[in-house]
Formats: C-alpha cells, sequence, structure tokens
C-alpha cells in the first residue's frame, strides 16, 4: 500500500514538473550580484530557466530539512539519555536475574515454602 501511494506522489509530481520543464527551456542569465547585475564575474550566461527553478527548490528543500533538524535536536539528545537510561537498567535486571537464579537451591534440596504453597495439612 505504502509503495502505490509512493508511486501515485510520484506520478503527481512528474505531471508538473515535465510540462513545466517543458514550458521553460528557454535560457537566461542569471547574475549573482544585486547591486551590478551586469557583473560577468557573477553572471550566468545561457542556462535553461527549468533549471534554475529546480535548483532553487533542491535548496529550499535541504534549507528547510536542515532547519528542521537543528529544531529536532534537544529531542535526539533527550532520546540518546533516556536510551542510555534505559541500557542501564536492563543490565542490571540481567545481574538481578542471574543473581537470584545462582542463589536458588539445586532441584533436590527442599527449602522453604512460598506464601502461595502453605497447606494446613
Amino acid at each position: 500500500m505504502t509503495r502505490f501511494i509512493k508511486s501515485m506522489i510520484l506520478f503527481a509530481v512528474a505531471v508538473v514538473l515535465v510540462p513545466l520543464s517543458v514550458a521553460n527551456r528557454h535560457t537566461v542569465s542569471l547574475s549573482l550580484n544585486p547591486f551590478d547585475p551586469a557583473d560577468p564575474r557573477l553572471t550566468v550566461t545561457d542556462i535553461p530557466l527549468f533549471w534554475i527553478i529546480f535548483a532553487s527548490l533542491g535548496v529550499g528543500i535541504v534549507v528547510g530539512g536542515l532547519g528542521a533538524w537543528a529544531r529536532q535536536g534537544r529531542w535526539r539528545k533527550e532520546a540518546r539519555v533516556k536510551r542510555r537510561e534505559a541500557a542501564k537498567w536492563h543490565k542490571e535486571a540481567d545481574q538481578l536475574r542471574e543473581m537470584q537464579t545462582s542463589a536458588q537451591p539445586a532441584g533436590g534440596v527442599k527449602g522453604l515454602t512460598g506464601p502461595g504453597n502453605r497447606s494446613a495439612a
């Protein structure tokens, strides 16, 4: 089901991106100097417009992902602390189980009965 949904989403994205690429395939000049747009050192010439559109979308996705990752830092730190604490408690529980099994009497030796095993007879 997940694969089908993923395929449908990718199909919808392709239906939008292919016509956008075909409609914007003419070349443009991209100036990276906002103060002097005619500066040839910071101008990329003859680049298809759809490359600029896709590159800006890609940069936006990367910057947004980095921002979300940075905001979730405290949750990742808390998860690390809880994971260490859980490992410590599991290790202690395993040690206590081992101590309990080694302290139990051998199978043929009678010991004191537990509270549930008492009888009046």
